[in-house]
């Protein structure tokens, strides 16, 4: 299971609902989070999760409300006695970012910092894989998708029956059937398959070619959608997504279900403004909050 928590759904200017931007992924023994704005530690400390157990940041790009938070993260970490690699993605010029940002705090590094720049899949385990899409944004910028892969899992009630162990259940894993006592056990009858799940961040783009095709079938799109359809022209002038543009690209790629985030605070008073909007092209839409936790 997949578990996200919204820690910052604000826009550049944060308002008294809503912090800078920033999402935790965990999956498994991975706590990874995306952008880091003002403020995400505190987040972080009011939903009760522990920023020591943060593996990966992944940084869409540069822009102060993403990536302020970030300093005070690494202290903490330090504080605390942090004693894993703490591993950073971005788009080009992170890694120069990166370097003066620590030189300008007087960081003290007591555990490693591995920074990577990245565009396509960029790290991959044996049942999930994170890539990078280069987005529309004025600055170099990222999308990031996060896919846990279709596995063979082992029916463990039926496999006590058969009594296999060791290797040879390895080889069920592997969808190979096996000879045991001179039965032959068939894969598909001792497993099943777990079906893969696709979750896609886009923040801070405007409207692209690349967009449909990088988050296309995503089980949860997670987008941008820092104006109402009303202010199209004002989205396209800051290189921004509106709702209603977001929808369509939601439509269009198949995905299953869209999160709109990063939410302007002129709609703090109405922000079921930006959800009509949305939802009039593509119904499975659901507006953010800050501390929402989805699960997958």
């Amino acid at each position: 299971m997949v578990e996200l928590v919204f820690l910052g759904t604000s826009d550049a200017i944060p308002s008294k609902e809503r912090n800078h931007t920033s999402i935790l992924l965990s999956y498994k023994n991975e706590n990874i989070l995306i952008d880091c704005g003002e403020g995400t530690q505190r987040q972080l400390r009011i939903a009760e999760i522990n920023p020591g157990k943060i593996t990966r940041l992944l940084i869409t790009h540069w822009h102060g409300d993403h990536i302020l938070g970030i300093p005070g993260l690494l202290q903490t970490l330090n504080f605390s006695g942090y004693n894993q690699t703490f591993f950073i993605y971005g788009p080009k010029g992170t890694k120069e970012f990166v370097k003066e940002m620590l030189k300008t705090f007087a960081f003290q590094e007591n555990f490693k910092i591995e920074v990577q720049e990245v565009n396509g899949k960029f790290f991959e385990t044996e049942d999930f894989y994170l890539e990078a899409e280069k987005m529309s944004h004025g600055v170099p910028c990222n999308a990031y998708s996060f896919v846990k892969k279709s596995l063979l899992r082992i029916d463990k009630k039926k496999l006590e029956k058969t009594k296999l162990s060791g290797p040879i259940v390895a080889k069920l894993k592997q969808g190979k059937d096996v000879t045991f006592n001179g039965k032959k056990f068939l894969a598909k009858n001792l497993t099943y398959k777990e079906e893969g799940k696709k979750i896609s961040f886009v923040f801070d783009t405007g409207f692209n070619e690349r967009i449909i095709p990088f988050v296309k079938d995503s089980d949860l799109l997670i987008c941008e959608s820092t104006f109402g359809e009303e202010l199209e022209d004002k989205a396209e002038e800051y290189n921004h997504l509106n709702a209603k543009k977001t929808a369509e690209i939601a439509k269009k790629s198949k995905s299953k279900k869209l999160i709109l985030t990063h939410i302007s605070q002129r709609y703090s008073k109405n922000p079921k403004v930006i959800l009509d909007s949305a939802k009039k092209v593509f119904k499975n839409s659901v507006l953010a909050k800050d501390f929402d936790k989805f699960e997958i």
